[in-house]
């Protein structure tokens, strides 16, 4: 579904992206890792066409991104962002419906409602929490508002930006079991970014490695312990020394 040929990226000196080559299939779980500062946002700004790149092409069913009308593109799209993102300022259920109520086929404020709270009891919320504020919310409440936001519009495309960063273990385990239902019920087309080996054995279907600018490695998820590659193995198991050490 999204296919990024020869993709580079720089922001003055520092070449962040230096030739991305990547193919994210159809209804198939991508998700995304590497050392901090290597790319991962960057990469993932550049799809969604908030980041301009340099140079190479991405394209979505075939169609250059660049060239897309912005409002039908983004609207394929859902987004759970690192930090929840949510507006203080606004009510659970009116972050849930941010989407549904905005723009030209905007819903009724009754119907958005009725979404959003029945996206709320699919994370695991009481339609209660639906007239609260964000800062009412624990952390990990907050994470399953986020999650419900992304879906709310039935995207075809979902992208999750470290999605248990903040949690505990037992949270964590909960949002990446509930990221992998959704996705499967929905036939999304899934792209994550995580530091979170948990996350990255419980959400996906195939797996990247960004080091150096480039995609290191590829591959199913089932082949991620076995590959002889030393900057993976060196990531994997958090080992202090190794060819990503050797570089910094």
């Amino acid at each position: 579904m999204i296919t990024l040929t020869g993709v580079q990226k720089s922001f003055g000196a520092n070449r962040v992206l230096a030739g991305v080559n990547l193919t994210i299939p159809s209804g198939q779980s991508m998700v995304i890792i590497g050392g901090s500062g290597t790319g991962k946002s960057v990469l993932l700004k550049c799809i969604l066409g908030l980041v301009r790149p340099d140079g190479g092409q991405i394209t979505l069913d075939g169609q250059d991104v660049t060239k897309a009308d912005r409002d039908a593109f983004l609207a394929r799209f859902g987004m759970l962002f690192q930090g929840g993102a949510l507006f203080d300022s606004l009510r659970v259920w009116e972050n849930v419906a941010f989407r549904l109520l905005r723009g030209a086929k905007a819903l009724p404020k009754a119907d958005a409602r009725e979404i959003a709270i029945g996206k709320l009891r699919r994370v695991g919320l009481k339609p209660e929490v639906a007239d609260l504020f964000p800062a009412e919310l624990s952390g990990g409440m907050q994470k399953r508002v986020g999650l419900a936001r992304a879906i709310a519009a039935e995207p075809e495309i979902i992208f999750f930006d470290e999605p248990t960063t903040g949690l505990d273990p037992i949270m964590a385990g909960v949002i990446n079991e509930l990221i992998r239902e959704i996705v499967v019920e929905m036939g999304a087309t899934a792209m994550t970014i995580t530091h979170d080996m948990s996350s990255v054995r419980a959400i996906a279907d195939r797996v990247a490695m960004l080091h150096a600018g480039v995609i290191q490695w590829t591959g199913p998820v089932s082949e991620l312990d076995a590959t002889p590659d030393p900057y993976v193995q060196q990531f994997i198991h958090g080992r202090a020394t190794g060819p990503i050490a050797s570089v910094r």
